[in-house]
């Protein structure tokens, strides 16, 4: 029944491809909803994340009436034998009696040994402050809620890098003071901390970096921002110093994207080929995180439908694992063999045809 329903949602995401756009279609070999509606209470989701968990996977999201509602709590379900488990709530924004915020933006870790959920909590992204849970049993139970210092909000909304030197470089951004970037580290699992300035001047808006590897420990980022276009910055030093933030030739709807370094050195990027809106989804490969290829086209439907808001991760066994928000009800996985992605040309900035 299960492949059934597998192979029926990877006819529908092909039929929603529109023809004549380039699909890269034969990579993905996987394609799923994490719950059904009827499985969950709230009728709101959004900004999911994903790590491998054992031989299995773990994602997480935030879920209520809708978002900055004070009943929005951080969800969680467990992949194993490739089955979800039903979602549950595992976080809410309860100060005491009467009073409750809203949650925001989790983001999973596995240090190999415990798993580690940051997530934010707080009437808007201009008032927050970090929260971080962990659990010892691969995510069945979950520690009392401790929040962070101030000014440190954990990973805003990307995954962490663990650092050759064991540092845990947490990408991060602040939204109180003009969109601005900036790094935090934590070498004990995030007891203690440090954070870097901002990477970026307030007339550029850059929030929501993601993290690239490149040989010798050179780090990249690649951000949403307010200018149309995804930024990129470089770093020497282990994240402590950046490059002035600078555009690349894709574009960006003001929404969030992600990315990850594969094993084999390439680097993959989920996010909207768009300018406005958020109705199509996207994959894009490099070489050298400067030139992009076009990978596959993950969604792709009418003005006003949402498809935003990737995670993505490569597992031990090779397969990347991509979660996003489907038109903010439900949660989708997809499964792409990076093996089979057949690169295609950009022409100009346009997403490119068959």
């Amino acid at each position: 029944m299960k492949k059934f329903v597998t192979i029926l949602f990877c006819i529908i995401c092909a039929i929603q491809i529109t023809t004549g756009q380039y699909s890269g279609f034969g990579c993905v070999i996987k394609t799923e909803f994490i719950y059904q509606l009827q499985d969950v209470p709230f009728p709101s989701c959004h900004a999911s994340t994903i790590i491998q968990n054992g031989k299995g996977l773990m994602a997480a999201w935030f879920g209520g009436t809708a978002e900055r509602n004070p009943d929005v709590g951080i969800w969680v379900s467990r992949n194993e034998k490739g089955s979800w488990s039903r979602p549950t709530e595992v976080a809410n924004g309860m100060q005491h009696k009467g009073k409750r915020y809203p949650c925001w933006n989790p983001v999973l870790f596995n240090t190999g040994k415990e798993i580690l959920l940051f997530y934010k909590v707080g009437p808007s992204p201009s008032t927050w402050w970090g929260e971080l849970i962990t659990s010892d049993d691969k995510g069945k139970t979950w520690s009392v809620p401790r929040r962070l210092p101030e000014d440190i909000a954990g990973p805003v909304k990307n995954k962490p890098v663990l650092l050759q030197n064991g540092e845990l470089l947490c990408p991060s951004s602040t939204e109180d003071e003009g969109w601005r970037l900036h790094m935090e580290f934590t070498s004990d699992k995030g007891l203690t901390w440090e954070r870097t300035a901002a990477l970026n001047e307030r007339s550029t808006g850059a929030i929501q970096p993601t993290i690239l590897i490149h040989p010798g420990g050179k780090l990249q980022l690649l951000c949403r921002s307010t200018v149309s276009k995804i930024l990129t910055a470089w770093s020497d030093d282990n994240g402590r110093t950046w490059s002035n933030p600078e555009p690349i030739s894709l574009p960006n709807n003001n929404s969030g994207i992600d990315a990850v370094t594969l094993k084999d050195g390439r680097h993959l990027l989920i996010y909207n080929h768009l300018i406005k809106g958020r109705h199509a989804i996207h994959a894009a490969i490099s070489g050298d995180g400067k030139v992009w290829k076009a990978a596959a086209l993950l969604e792709n439907d009418k003005p006003g439908s949402e498809f935003s808001y990737p995670a993505v991760i490569q597992t031990s066994d090779g397969l990347v694992h991509i979660t996003y928000t489907w038109n903010r009800k439900q949660i989708k996985h997809v499964v792409i063999d990076p093996s089979k992605i057949s690169e295609k040309e950009f022409s100009g900035e346009e997403w490119p045809s068959e």
